[in-house]
């Protein structure tokens, strides 16, 4: 017996940061499920080839570059994919980068301090990309009076560690940003979650070698034993865009084979 709920065919998503890694995974998924896809990144190298691959499972695609971190370029980015798709049922913020580095350098360490632009970089890359994305698209949306917003952040926004106080800052706050948008958007029919994925390299951008050891890291670290597949976040964000998460608002759901719960 199949459930309409889970049902999101002939949806419109404009998926911010789908280039590569988890962005690529959810697109192909959505794209899976019967849903037309928007897919931005910062250059065309990586756009342009997963909009091919959305091409080939049948469903359209909206190649667009932009830097998600700047209110001019997601605001043509939003205006593009109205004037493609002629509405956007879901906005995807996916973009994201770390850096490893202590607030200032420690006593016999060999990593430098982070600098201002490091700290800037890092939070705009992983926390002020999603209020763009939000602030380009949220009076379409509440205007519609639908829709549902899906910020992917990382298990950091459960536990903090040394030396990635600005990474782990920033998916804290992303979780805290959730929480506030989706109380403002609730009463006009808008849903706002995040998923919080662990370990998931992207096998086309590395090589077998460095592949295998995330794997075998993997196996000792993370109880489920293995790094994550670059589909399985989509399958959750498939699901929260679905009239089945119609109930579902402000969470933060880890996909991380366990190791934001796993004890140190």
């Amino acid at each position: 017996m199949s459930h309409s709920e889970f049902d999101i065919s002939g949806q419109k998503v404009l998926l911010v940061g789908a280039g590569r890694g988890i962005g690529k995974g959810i697109a192909l998924v959505f794209a899976e499920a019967g849903a037309d896809v928007a897919i931005t990144g910062l250059t065309t190298t990586g756009v342009n080839k997963v909009a091919q691959e959305v091409q080939a499972l049948g469903r359209k695609a909206l190649p667009l570059t932009g830097d998600a971190t700047k209110a001019s370029d997601m605001e043509k980015i939003v205006q593009q994919t109205l004037a493609e798709f002629g509405q956007v049922d879901t906005l995807v913020n996916c973009v994201g980068d770390s850096i490893r580095k202590p607030v200032v350098k420690l006593p016999g360490g060999s990593l430098d301090g982070m600098t201002e632009e490091d700290w800037h970089h890092v939070i705009d890359v992983n926390l002020t990309e999603a209020f763009q994305g939000c602030r380009a698209l949220g009076s379409y949306l509440l205007e519609r009076g639908q829709g549902s917003v899906i910020n992917i952040s990382g298990w950091a926004s459960f536990r903090g560690r040394p030396e990635y106080s600005a990474y782990d800052a920033a998916k804290a706050g992303l979780m805290r940003f959730t929480e506030c948008l989706a109380q403002e958007w609730a009463p006009y029919g808008i849903r706002v979650n995040t998923i919080a994925p662990g370990s998931f390299p992207d096998p086309e951008q590395m090589s077998e070698d460095a592949y295998q050891a995330r794997q075998d890291t993997a196996a000792n670290q993370i109880p489920l034993g293995r790094t994550g597949r670059l589909k399985e976040p989509g399958y959750l964000a498939v699901f929260l865009a679905s009239p089945a998460a119609a109930y579902i608002t402000g969470q933060t759901w880890a996909v991380d084979g366990g190791i934001s719960i796993k004890q140190p």
